[in-house]
C-alpha cells in the first residue's frame, strides 16, 4: 500500500479549498450525479414507504431514550458481549483506541490487517498509526481501496470515492497496481477483487466499524453493499470492531426500525445487500468466524457532547442523506470541509470533535435551507445545531472584528424605524438605478463573491411603504 498523506484534507483554508472544488470540472461532473442518484433515491424510497414519517419519529425517540440512559445500556452491552465470549475495551480518545488495537495486534503476532469501511477509524486516524507500527493495512471496500491507493481521505460518508470519475479511478489503479485495465467500472471492480482476495487469505486481523450495537444481546450490526464486510469479520482469526458509544440501541426488536430507514436514506434501497449480525467469536459448532472478538467502544468527545445543547448530533446514523441533499456539499464535495465528516452533519461534528477555532468556517458552510433536516432519517434539527455552533463562535470570540461591527450596526438599523426607513429608501433608489432589468451583475468588495457566479436581484424603485403611503394619499387619509 502507498504511504498516504492522511492529514492532507484537515484544517486547511475552507474558502480556498471551496474555490478549487468549484473550478474542478471533473469534481463538478462527479458531484452532479448525487442529485440524480443518491438524493433522488432517498426521496423516492421514503415516498414509497407507508408511514415513513412516523417510522422516523420512532427511530428518533429510540435514539433519544438510549442516549438519556447511555451508561446503563453500555454496561448491559458489555455484559452481553463478555457472556458470549467477546472482549470489551473502552477508549477515551483516539490515542487510547490506537494503542488498544496496536497492543492486541502485537500480542497476537499480527502482521497483516484487512479493514471494512469505517468512518470511526478514519476519525481516529487508525491506518496511519497501524502502518507506523509496522502492520500492513488494506482497505477492502472498493471505494475505500481506491481512496487508499490515491492517498486521500473519503469525501462522503457512504460513497467515499464519489468525487472521482471512472477515468480517474482507472488512472489511479493502473498506476498503483502497474496494470492496464480499461476505464470500465466492472473491469476495475474485477481487478480489485483479484488483489483483495489474496489479502483476505493472508490477513491475521480484520477491523470493522459498526452501524448499531444491541445492548440486549451484545450484537454488532454491520450493514454493507459489498461482501468485503463479511470476509473481514470472518476470515481472519481476530475481529476487532471499533464503534462510537452513541451507536448503542436497547433491544433486538428496535433494529428493524433502523434497518427500514438506513438503506432508504443512504442509497434509496429497501434494504442493503448485506446485513451482518455478529454476536461474539466463532462457537465450537460453527464452521467459520474469528477465534477472538474485540469491541472497542470509543468516546473521543462524545460524552462531552452528550451533556451539551448539541446532544442531538449524536442521533446521527451516518447515512449521508444530508450530504446528498445539501446544495453546498453538492458544489464543493467533501474534501473542502477539511475534516473526516463533511456536509451538514460534518459542519456540526467536526468543530465539536476537533475544535471550533480550527474549523471556524464549517458552521457557515450552509444556506440553512433545511434540505438536510428533511432528508435526515432521524429528523435531526441540523439547521438549529449549525446556528448553535455559529453562536459558539461568537461566544468564544472567534468572529472577525469587522463582522462583529457590521452586525452590530445592522442590529441598530433594524431596531430603529428611522434608520431602517432611511436605509431601505437609499437601497431602493440607488440600487435600482445601478441595475439592469432588475438585476445587478457586479457587487463591490466581499459581496463580489455572490455576483461572480450569479446576478443579484435588486429592490424595486419604490418600497412597499412608498406604495402604501401613495394609496393613503389617494384615498385622502
Amino acid at each position: 500500500m502507498a504511504t498516504s498523506p492522511y492529514a492532507v484534507h484537515e484544517h486547511h483554508d475552507f474558502m480556498e479549498a471551496s474555490r478549487e472544488a468549484l473550478n474542478s470540472a471533473n469534481l463538478q461532473t462527479a458531484l452532479n450525479r448525487l442529485g440524480e442518484t443518491l438524493a433522488a433515491g432517498n426521496r423516492t424510497a421514503f415516498e414509497l414507504l407507508p408511514g415513513s414519517s412516523l417510522l422516523r419519529d420512532k427511530a428518533r425517540s429510540i435514539k433519544d431514550h438510549t442516549l438519556a440512559q447511555l451508561d446503563q445500556y453500555l454496561e448491559q452491552l458489555e455484559r452481553a458481549v463478555i457472556q458470549r465470549g467477546g472482549h470489551v475495551h473502552y477508549a477515551a480518545d483516539a490515542a487510547d483506541a490506537q494503542s488498544i488495537v496496536v497492543e492486541i495486534a502485537r500480542q497476537s503476532g499480527v502482521k497483516s490487517i484487512v479493514k471494512s469501511k469505517s468512518m470511526v477509524t478514519e476519525e481516529i486516524h487508525l491506518n496511519k498509526h497501524l502502518e507506523a507500527a509496522g502492520f500492513e493495512v488494506t482497505e477492502t471496500d472498493f471505494g475505500e481501496y481506491i481512496i487508499q491507493l490515491a492517498g486521500e481521505r473519503p469525501s462522503h460518508i457512504v460513497a467515499p470515492v464519489v468525487h472521482k470519475t471512472v477515468e480517474e479511478v482507472a488512472e489511479i489503479m493502473n498506476r498503483r497496481l502497474n496494470s492496464n485495465t480499461p476505464a470500465d467500472a466492472k473491469a476495475l471492480a474485477q481487478q480489485a477483487r483479484r488483489v483483495l482476495r489474496a489479502k483476505f487469505e493472508t490477513a491475521d486481523m480484520g477491523i470493522s466499524g459498526g452501524n448499531f450495537l444491541v445492548a440486549e444481546t451484545g450484537t454488532l450490526v454491520l450493514i454493507t453493499n459489498e461482501g468485503n464486510g463479511r470476509l473481514t469479520t470472518t476470515v481472519p482469526k481476530i475481529h476487532m470492531a471499533i464503534v462510537g458509544i452513541e451507536k448503542v440501541i436497547p433491544k433486538l426488536s428496535d433494529l428493524p426500525i433502523f434497518l427500514k430507514i438506513l438503506a432508504r436514506a443512504a442509497t434509496g434501497q429497501k434494504l442493503s445487500i448485506y446485513t451482518s449480525m455478529i454476536t461474539g467469536p466463532r462457537r465450537p459448532e460453527e464452521a467459520d468466524g474469528p477465534e477472538e472478538f474485540h469491541l472497542v467502544l470509543l468516546d473521543n468527545g462524545r460524552s462531552k457532547i452528550l451533556g451539551s445543547p448539541m446532544r442531538e448530533s449524536l442521533f446521527c446514523i451516518r447515512c449521508g442523506a444530508c450530504l446528498n441533499a445539501c446544495p453546498v456539499y453538492r458544489k464543493i464535495g467533501g474534501h473542502a470541509y477539511g475534516g473526516i465528516y463533511s456536509g451538514p452533519i460534518g459542519a456540526i461534528l467536526t468543530p465539536l470533535f476537533d475544535g471550533l477555532k480550527e474549523n471556524h468556517h464549517q458552521p457557515h458552510a450552509s444556506s440553512l435551507c433545511g434540505a438536510c433536516q428533511a432528508a435526515c432519517p432521524v429528523k435531526i434539527q441540523i439547521p438549529e445545531l449549525l446556528i448553535r455552533n455559529r453562536a459558539a463562535l461568537h461566544d468564544q470570540h472567534l468572529v472577525h472584528w469587522a463582522e462583529v461591527m457590521l452586525y452590530r450596526h445592522w442590529s441598530r438599523w433594524m431596531k430603529s424605524p428611522r434608520w431602517y426607513g432611511w436605509a431601505t429608501w437609499m437601497a431602493s433608489r440607488v440600487l435600482s438605478r445601478l441595475a439592469r432589468s432588475g438585476w445587478m451583475q457586479r457587487l463591490p468588495g466581499p459581496l463580489s463573491g455572490w455576483t461572480a457566479s450569479r446576478d443579484f436581484p435588486t429592490p424595486p424603485a419604490k418600497r412597499f411603504r412608498d406604495l402604501w403611503n401613495e394609496e393613503l394619499r389617494d384615498a385622502g387619509e
